[in-house]
């Protein structure tokens, strides 16, 4: 294969601050998908007519998406540039807009949440590894800091936008997806001006083989890291399956803003949680969050059983913090351990530890509340939470340097 440079002369191509701009704004908008369903699932439940397993099951097939697309494509970026699978993950995305936009059925949902999961997946390991390369010197900690507050900031946005349209605009299951593919096509048009950084070869073989691999000269210090980032994401995702039967049930919120508006609260006290901490080190970031694990799944238990909104904005915030902790300082270390040639396959590594302890608890607890109450499956997965964050900052003590 020859490597063209999107034949675009060297003059037009982003490079500097325009280039991390236009990466990081990929990354933003490919996670706003991810939440631009959460506070419209109540409206898809009540138009479909599906249950409480199908929805878990509908969180699932993203997932899918995403651990497809890391193990498949993960290093792919490395070899063919990153523009080109950037580009590639974007035009993923604007399909799955369009699947969204068309949906009539449960299955056109699913084939929508493996395409947006698909893009996510491939797109977040190549801006990552994109933006790490457009810093110059050997310290990825900006660059680190960049791709987790824009996830977040998109996480948030996505969340927030879809709630508010759903409850002050027409065709609240439509409009969403139409400013969505909007916004992802004027992103592409950025990635497209943006300069190249991956080797240029003039024949790459490619393996489509699936492989998580790490570098066994790093697989020591991964540990630590990818530990924290699965522990972080955990909680997340334990807060993520909990928050709309809190609101819905407990306190009685029927505002789909107000549901977005309670996620875009996680998602920029994240942010800001990563921006306000770039020069805590990586070990005290990773083991804060760790630490402070606990006492956030208890919070969102007691905003559960006592039904209490002030719970509930304290569980928010808090979980932001440790996860945006465990995030970065997971996600930093693992920048500047990554051999330049094998980056994108190892942050991938990484990612991929992340999106299974997201989704964890999410599939479990919809699953045990069809079988047991709500109450009974959030202190399961409260436990066993605690249970994890106990033994990972024994990982952390022992591997984080």
């Amino acid at each position: 294969m020859t490597y063209i440079n999107a034949g675009l002369a060297r003059d037009q191509v982003f490079d500097g601050r325009a280039a991390m701009t236009a990466v990081a704004a990929m990354i933003a908008v490919l996670f706003a998908g991810s939440t631009a369903l959460t506070p419209l699932y109540i409206m898809y439940k009540q138009a479909f007519g599906f249950s409480q397993i199908t929805l878990t099951l509908i969180y699932a097939v993203y997932v899918v998406g995403n651990l497809t697309a890391l193990l498949f494509f993960g290093r792919i970026s490395d070899s063919l540039g990153r523009r080109p699978v950037a580009l590639a993950a974007m035009g993923v995305a604007l399909v799955s807009a369009l699947v969204f936009m068309f949906a009539q059925n449960v299955a056109s949902l699913d084939v929508a949440r493996i395409l947006s999961g698909l893009a996510i997946g491939v797109g977040a390991g190549t801006g990552t590894a994109w933006l790490a390369e457009l810093i110059a010197g050997d310290d990825k900690s900006r660059a680190t800091l960049i791709a987790t507050s824009t996830n977040f900031v998109g996480l948030g946005i996505g969340a927030l936008v879809a709630g508010l349209l759903a409850d002050y605009a027409p065709l609240p299951l439509r409009l969403v997806f139409i400013v969505y593919f909007i916004a992802l096509l004027v992103v592409a048009l950025l990635v497209w001006r943006t300069r190249e950084t991956a080797g240029q070869a003039s024949h790459v073989r490619i393996s489509w083989r699936p492989r998580l691999a790490v570098p066994a000269e790093i697989r020591t210090a991964f540990i630590a890291p990818a530990v924290t980032g699965f522990g972080a994401m955990a909680l997340v995702g334990f807060y993520a399956a909990l928050a709309p039967s809190i609101l819905a049930l407990e306190l009685e919120v029927t505002s789909h803003a107000l549901a977005g508006a309670i996620f875009f609260e996680l998602a920029i006290v994240a942010a800001a949680t990563i921006l306000a901490t770039r020069r805590l080190v990586s070990r005290t970031a990773m083991l804060t969050a760790l630490g402070l694990m606990i006492p956030t799944a208890a919070l969102v238990v007691a905003a559960q059983m006592l039904g209490s909104m002030t719970l509930m904005v304290i569980a928010t915030a808090v979980c932001g913090i440790a996860g945006a902790l465990g995030y970065r300082g997971g996600l930093q270390v693992v920048n500047q351990i990554a051999p330049k040639e094998r980056r994108a396959e190892v942050v991938s590594a990484f990612f991929i530890c992340c999106f299974c302890g997201n989704a964890l608890p999410v599939i479990g607890v919809g699953i045990l509340s069809t079988y047991a109450s709500p109450a009974i499956a959030s202190l399961v997965f409260a436990g066993v939470i605690g249970l994890f964050s106990l033994v990972a900052l024994g990982f952390g003590l022992k591997y984080a340097r």
